[in-house]
């Protein structure tokens, strides 16, 4: 025989082999498609946990930041306050409820060497009560 029947033949029975042979390249395929879906379900259901403690946290503050400011000098303010936008609140700013996470990132920042400035712009609190954790320590 020749070197190209040969060659021919070989050719023809890898075809037909081919046929009969399972394509792998297809379940390693529906396995990757089926991993993203999983993780991309696991994704969201995290940050849906995620988004639900968030938000129990801001709901529920629990430490409080005494003002440095004594109660009669807040009414006194209050009421000039009043005065000049000519509107009325009936309740008068008490002390502020602040999180425990947030005094814990105040303190962690001021370590890190953020001025106060800067750290009131990253949080949501006042230049005073920062200055009232930092004076206290995180304490409440």
């Amino acid at each position: 025989m020749e070197l190209s029947t040969i060659i021919m033949i070989i050719g023809i029975i890898c075809i037909v082999l081919s046929f009969f042979l399972k394509d792998s390249s297809k379940k390693v395929e529906q396995e990757l498609e089926e991993l993203s879906i999983s993780i991309y379900q696991e994704t969201n259901s995290l940050k849906k946990r995620l988004k639900i403690v968030e938000e129990e946290l801001l709901l529920e503050p629990n430490f409080n930041v005494k003002s440095p400011v004594s109660t009669k000098k807040q009414m006194d303010a209050y009421k000039q306050q009043q005065v000049s936008n000519k509107s009325f609140n009936p309740t008068p700013k008490k002390q502020t409820q602040i999180n425990e996470i947030l005094v814990a990132q105040v303190i962690s920042l001021n370590k890190q060497g953020y001025p106060i400035d800067e750290i009131s712009k990253m949080s949501t609190l006042s230049k005073e009560q920062i200055k009232s954790i930092l004076n206290n320590g995180g304490a409440r």
